[in-house]
């Protein structure tokens, strides 16, 4: 029975698939690529919140009908700062995320990481908008995350 030609229940109770059997190749190159699903899932619902935080913004300003700047208007600023800080800090996560999946961090604790940044932006995004302290503890988790991403990554010893 091939992996191909099994359902996805029997995929869950059998034994750990081997990626060798398919592998996913350039096709320009030749050369082996790899599938990184867990960091594709988080990139994914993190593009999802920066979107939003995007329209937000887009939308404030419309109701000032301001185009450039902030106007000094509060509520202008903290939807900039939110869209603003996401961009800044969302990219090294995912790619903390990224290089640990690919070192051969655990799936669960991959996932631990990713929802917890998703949890983290979008209070630090909410805390931000809404001049709530629930942006201290998206920020203190947003760190909190890296820091974890980083030490786990040199945990598994990807020197060798």
């Amino acid at each position: 029975m091939t992996w191909a030609s099994t359902t996805g229940w029997e995929r869950l109770r059998s034994a750990p698939l081997v990626v060798e059997e398919h592998p996913l190749t350039n096709p320009l190159l030749g050369t082996h690529l790899f599938a990184v699903p867990v960091t594709a899932l988080y990139a994914a619902f993190n593009l999802f919140l920066t979107v939003g935080l995007s329209i937000n913004v887009s939308r404030v300003r419309g109701r000032y009908n301001l185009w450039r700047g902030d106007g000094g208007h509060a509520d202008l600023i903290a939807a900039i700062r939110a869209h603003g800080n996401n961009v800044e800090n969302v990219p090294l996560a995912l790619l903390l995320l990224l290089v640990t999946e690919l070192c051969g961090g655990n799936s669960m604790a991959l996932h631990a990481f990713g929802g917890a940044l998703l949890v983290a932006r979008g209070a630090h995004a909410f805390g931000l908008i809404a001049a709530s302290r629930v942006q201290m503890v998206g920020s203190l988790m947003t760190l909190g995350v890296q820091l974890g991403l980083a030490g786990y990554m040199l945990w598994l010893r990807p020197w060798g």
